[in-house]
């Protein structure tokens, strides 16, 4: 009994998370995806290396978190998109019907890195949990977590966090 609450407890996060699960597609046939999210956002990340700026879409609804990044065939090393879960929970991601590796970096409601999970594979529905409770994520190109040096517990300034004093 306890095994099932735990399972059900989990679907009822991912489907919180909009992790609802589309058809998989192939790449070439990869329709499922949404339009660029406007306008885009500043969003800064405080390293120790110094400030990281990008413009990012902010997936706001439902429907655009459940969307994401799928489909989408490129993304710029300074564009990302950003996840706004409304309250702190514990999520997890997946990269089906997406088309390019990606950085997911969960972040705190205060701002700070809780996590990231590196070079996410594209087509994977490998679960990639958040390790905690979350009010954000951050999706960005794969690989360029490890370009700029970012860490958990790295600041992300964004309208959406409010930082601890």
């Amino acid at each position: 009994m306890g095994l099932n609450r735990f399972f059900a407890a989990f679907a009822a996060v991912l489907a919180l998370g909009g992790l609802s699960a589309p058809a998989v597609a192939q790449p070439a046939a990869c329709t499922a995806g949404q339009a660029e999210i406007r306008p885009l956002q500043p969003l800064v990340i405080q390293t120790p290396a110094g400030a990281r700026t990008f413009q990012v879409e902010l997936a706001g609804t439902p429907r655009q978190r459940e969307v994401g990044l799928m489909c989408r065939q490129a993304m710029a090393g300074d564009r990302g998109m950003l996840f706004d879960f409304k309250r702190p929970q514990p999520v997890a991601f997946w990269m089906r019907n997406t088309l390019i590796p990606l950085d997911i970096i969960y972040i705190r409601a205060d701002g700070r890195i809780l996590s990231i999970a590196r070079n996410a594979q594209p087509m994977d529905d490998t679960l990639l949990p958040s390790g905690g409770v979350i009010l954000g994520v951050l999706e960005l190109r794969g690989g360029r977590a490890a370009e700029l040096g970012l860490l958990p517990g790295d600041r992300v300034a964004h309208r959406m966090f409010k930082p601890q004093p």
